[in-house]
């Protein structure tokens, strides 16, 4: 195929998959709810480029078939000349309604069998994936009790086939049964903790979480399933030294914004109260109240060793290079982003609806005061990845305190089950890297002397968009971890107003326990 038909192939498939994710070495590599994409077929090349808040892709495509769904390519790196696969699918469990419950119906009789092989001086009492909405429960996770005698422990298992961000919620989920069995149990039974099953070696986002539960609450116990054969593998979730995470270096904004300099003045001079963030040293994000609009970029001039700026436009999906043909298109772009992303905007039109924690995160960011008066407004970042070996986690703000502490702020601008976990999980990256003095070596906070004190992890949300399942989430945190959760006002696109605070507490618990005292004060109060 020519690099032309194969640019026609790409942008067709693409088109009607807005919920795509683009697969490489086995693993998302970018959810295109989320990320970008621009395709060439210039300079006798067809180019194909991803980015995210997270990563930067460019790859040179050389071959393309759509089959069952799937957009399979054949690729090159720059730079490498043996080809590699990748694959666009339009959705990211592509199993029919049929295959997901035979396989879940398998998986439950698999857990059934590990259970009476491995426990075998405890009775299942029950086994399920029945849907449960009231108590936030689908049919992906089978649950169950398992007890012996006057003791017992909820039981939860997810099965391979599910995908990875299943798996990594498991955790969540097991929390929230162990505490639905506590409270039917009501006393006659101690259900002394949770045991978890994933399968083989897809624990490490849990495990990573599970270490930052409260021991004192429950017996956290974890194992990796293999379904093949049955065969159990208990995960050992005490040892927080070898968190699977890496820091990357602060960018240079100075050395950024004079790189870019004739790009951010052109872009500036058309909106003029445009937000303009550095992502890396060679890339400049272009947003208006949090959505990214437009990217400049340093590309390759074609028959030289040279580069050049180009800017990329687009709020969906596909990014258009910016050039004489598309600049009445951009100033299209940018006067029906004036007149609807704004507090008083039309509420239903897209791109006034369109990711609503950008939003709140610009605000933020712009006076991270408001949240708390105690941190410094001039040093905030945002986006801060913080990679992992099962994920790429971006940390939403990342703050100090006048005194020095650094804070870790997650937020959510929509009711998410999933929040307090997620904290927790960036919080552990933020000590981990801060117990190793990494934030002044990597340039984080020029000219502040970082407290030794661990990082406190502030959690917001819109107070009437909070999860139910959140109290009881945030009492199984560990007492190490001092948190914060932040209710505001609904209308934070007006004003992010603080309507109330939780505070964490640091009294111990008993083993078994139901509930961990959270304090719960008004804004000022």
């Amino acid at each position: 195929m020519t690099p032309e038909a194969l640019t026609r192939e790409i942008q067709e498939f693409l088109s009607d998959a807005s919920a795509a994710v683009v697969l490489e070495d086995g693993g998302v590599a970018f959810d295109l709810a989320h990320a970008k994409y621009s395709v060439s077929g210039e300079y006798n090349k067809c180019l194909l480029h991803l980015w995210s808040a997270e990563r930067n892709a460019v790859r040179r495509v050389l071959e393309a078939e759509v089959k069952q769904g799937t957009l399979r390519l054949a690729v090159q790196r720059l730079g490498q000349s043996r080809p590699s696969k990748l694959e666009i699918c339009r959705e990211r469990d592509r199993r029919s309604p049929s295959a997901k419950r035979a396989g879940r119906a398998s998986y439950e009789q698999c857990l059934r069998r590990t259970l009476q092989r491995h426990f075998g001086g405890f009775a299942i009492t029950r086994l399920t994936t029945g849907v449960d909405l009231e108590k936030s429960f689908g049919p992906i996770y089978a649950r169950g009790l398992l007890r012996q005698g006057q003791s017992a422990y909820a039981v939860l298992g997810v099965n391979r086939q599910e995908t990875q961000a299943s798996i990594d919620a498991a955790l969540t989920f097991g929390i929230l049964w162990l505490d639905v069995c506590r409270q039917a149990q009501n006393g006659r039974v101690l259900v002394n903790g949770l045991k978890l099953f994933v399968p083989a070696g897809t624990s490490a986002l849990v495990r990573e979480r599970m270490a930052n539960l409260n021991q004192a609450a429950a017996k956290w116990q974890l194992y990796e399933l293999n379904e093949r054969d049955d065969s159990l593998m208990e995960i050992d979730c005490a040892d927080r030294g070898n968190i699977a995470t890496r820091l990357v270096h602060a960018p240079n904004e100075t050395g950024a914004r004079e790189r870019f300099a004739d790009s951010i003045a052109s872009i500036k001079d058309l909106l003029p109260e445009c937000e303009v963030a550095v992502t890396c040293t060679t890339e400049i994000s272009f947003r208006w109240r949090g959505l990214e609009f437009a990217r400049a970029r340093l590309v390759a001039e074609p028959g030289t060793f040279r580069s050049r700026p180009e800017i990329v436009f687009g709020v969906g999906a596909e990014g258009r290079a910016l050039d004489e043909y598309s600049q009445a298109l951009f100033k299209q772009l940018l006067e029906t982003l004036r007149d609807c992303r704004h507090p008083c905007g039309p509420q239903r039109h897209p791109l006034w609806r369109m990711h609503p924690e950008r939003w709140l995160e610009s605000l933020v960011v712009a006076d991270v005061s408001v949240i708390d008066d105690q941190l410094v407004p001039s040093q905030v970042y945002s986006q801060v990845p913080a990679f992992s070996a099962a994920e790429r986690a971006m940390i939403d703000v990342l703050a100090v305190t006048h005194n020095g502490r650094l804070a870790v702020i997650e937020l959510k601008a929509d009711e998410d089950i999933h929040l307090p976990l997620q904290g927790i999980d960036y919080w552990a990256r933020v000590e981990w890297h801060h117990s190793r003095e990494e934030f002044s070596r990597f340039a984080y906070f020029p000219g502040r002397e970082l407290s030794p004190e661990k990082p406190r992890l502030v959690l917001v949300a819109p107070a009437l968009h909070v999860h139910p399942a959140t109290d009881t989430l945030l009492r199984y945190i560990s007492p190490e971890i001092e948190w914060e959760f932040v209710g505001i006002d609904e209308r934070w696109r007006e004003e992010v107003k603080v309507i109330f605070r939780k505070h964490s507490s640091y009294s111990g618990q008993s083993r078994g326990s139901r509930r961990a005292p959270v304090n719960q004060v008004p804004h000022g109060g």
